[in-house]
């Protein structure tokens, strides 16, 4: 069976109210179903993970909100389960620096995690000093920061996920691990080249159903990129059995596939080489 590291996993979707917009973005842009939404129970996410060959999951958890099921799966099953942090406010940086320390140190944090077209309006693009605390902090812990890129579902401004405003990001902050997070849709193009111009850019096909990742990532992950690229579902936005099974479909050689699912992310976040 395939090995996969799925990157970006939620689980507590039916725990709290949904936003207009991502109301939206389940029935006009991914067209889902009643699923879209659950929270599954431990043992049920684990079940589903070892049916489709799933070793480790990062679980998504919001430090604005109270302790949810992410950090209880952690707690439960750390062999099995990462957390990436998100939530944080970045416009009252030292509060927001403490806590996220304080959190890394307690708990199994693979990444931290910023949305440019979620917050502050869209108004901060990742070249904006308001992030630059952050990399900083993520530089002296030597946590990487996963970054949305490319056209957002959601009904919210696009130009800041531009993936040209992680070109001076990386430039300033030469030591960050930064992983460009949900694709770069339309600016493949311009994610290919930023990791081909940076040694510390990844990028992750969260979100994306494999059938439609763009030949020129495809080509990217043959050749030159063949340990930049990480695996995700974004679960239970798309399921673990059709994302596995699409990515098995793709014209890739088993090495490339493996990295692709597996080693890249056990290298990137867990530090364990192929």
């Amino acid at each position: 069976m395939t090995r996969a590291i799925d990157g970006l996993v939620n689980v507590d979707f039916a725990d709290r109210e949904m936003p207009e917009w991502m109301v939206r973005v389940k029935e006009d842009y991914f067209k889902g179903g009643e699923s879209f939404f659950k929270s599954p129970e431990l043992n049920e996410l684990l079940d589903d993970m070892d049916a489709n060959g799933v070793e480790k999951a990062i679980l998504m958890t919001n430090l604005g909100r109270p302790p949810g099921r992410a950090q209880q799966f952690a707690g439960a099953r750390p062999d099995r389960f990462s957390l990436g942090v998100g939530g944080l406010n970045l416009l009252q940086p030292m509060k927001a620096l403490r806590t996220l320390q304080s959190f890394v140190a307690d708990n199994p944090v693979a990444y931290t995690s910023v949305g440019p077209s979620f917050w502050g309006d869209g108004m901060y693009p990742p070249s904006d000093a308001v992030y630059f605390p952050l990399y900083t902090k993520c530089c002296e812990l030597e946590l990487p920061i996963c970054i949305n890129a490319g056209m957002p579902g959601p009904p919210l401004p696009a130009e800041p996920q531009n993936p040209i405003h992680l070109d001076r990001v990386c430039y300033r902050f030469p030591e960050l691990k930064l992983c460009m997070i949900h694709g770069a849709d339309p600016w493949w193009e311009i994610a290919i080249r930023l990791m081909i111009k940076y040694k510390n850019v990844r990028l992750m096909t969260s979100a994306w159903s494999p059938k439609y990742l763009p030949e020129s990532l495809l080509h990217f992950m043959r050749t030159r990129g063949k340990d930049r690229i990480l695996f995700a579902t974004d679960y239970p936005v798309l399921s673990f059995e059709r994302v596995l099974g699409e990515a098995a479909a793709l014209d890739l050689d088993d090495a490339v596939r493996q990295a692709w699912l597996f080693d890249n992310a056990n290298e990137y976040f867990f530090g364990t080489p192929a």
